[in-house]
């Protein structure tokens, strides 16, 4: 399957979790992807993976809550591998608490590296998009769609990304450019590792709990694929689960 070959893709959190995975499978079906993370030595590890499987790949440092950061890691992946034509919004934050304990540092940096991340991306990469045509996918999750206790500031975050991605959707819709969202629920990441509150109420952490358990980020990532590649041309502004059947 060679569905993005000849595309340049940017993944963001590209160094681990779902970022990676994606990265790994644009590549595979021959895309040329740019890795973007905060960690550069991990986007390295997953550039240098790619390349050794014989792809293409490169290795972006990027702190998608900056907006300096951003021009500049979209810039240069653009000068190493040609204009993109592809998004995927995959880098994130998150930390359980109670609402009433959590500081207000802490709900800020979600929502900056969550939602303002992805408009910051979007924003950067939408003039190479315009130029020729292509789509952004966003990661949002299944707490953009439903409450979940002790994660005010995520789901916060990942329901503004589904009203973000709808928006641009909309916005971009007759000029040649497609955004949507996927909305994973619980996937085997370094973000698995977060804690609840030792005091938190275990039938409200079992909520997130589905009979299909956790996913692999590669499953995630070859659905993503797919509405990234041209086989999801007819769809923009929509909000995608794959998530064990938690919201039904």
């Amino acid at each position: 399957m060679h569905r993005f070959k000849g595309k340049i893709a940017l993944v963001t959190g590209a160094g681990s979790g779902l970022g990676r995975a994606t990265a790994i499978r644009l590549a595979q079906e021959g895309g040329a992807v740019g890795c973007l993370d905060v960690v550069l030595d991990s986007a390295e590890k997953t550039a240098a993976e790619i390349r050794q499987s014989g792809g293409t790949a490169g290795a972006y440092h990027v702190d998608v809550s900056e907006p300096a950061s951003v021009r500049a890691a979209v810039t240069a992946a653009a000068g190493d591998l040609g204009r993109p034509s592809v998004l995927v919004n995959a880098a994130a934050i998150n930390k359980f608490g109670h609402s009433h304990a959590m500081p207000p540092e802490e709900w800020s940096r979600i929502i900056a590296v969550n939602l303002t991340g992805s408009f910051l991306m979007a924003q950067a990469t939408l003039p190479y998009l315009l130029d020729g045509g292509g789509n952004i996918v966003n990661i949002a999750s299944n707490a953009g769609l439903k409450g979940q206790a002790y994660l005010a500031a995520y789901c916060a975050s990942k329901g503004g990304v589904i009203q973000l991605t709808r928006a641009l959707a909309d916005e971009y819709l007759d000029r040649g450019v497609r955004v949507n969202a996927v909305a994973p629920g619980g996937m085997a990441t370094p973000m698995q590792k977060v804690a609840p509150p030792k005091d938190a109420d275990m039938r409200k952490i079992q909520k997130l709990i589905t009979p299909l358990g956790i996913s692999d980020p590669a499953e995630v990532a070859a659905f993503v694929a797919f509405v990234a590649s041209d086989e999801g041309r007819y769809m923009t502004g929509s909000i995608l689960s794959i998530d064990g059947g938690l919201v039904i």
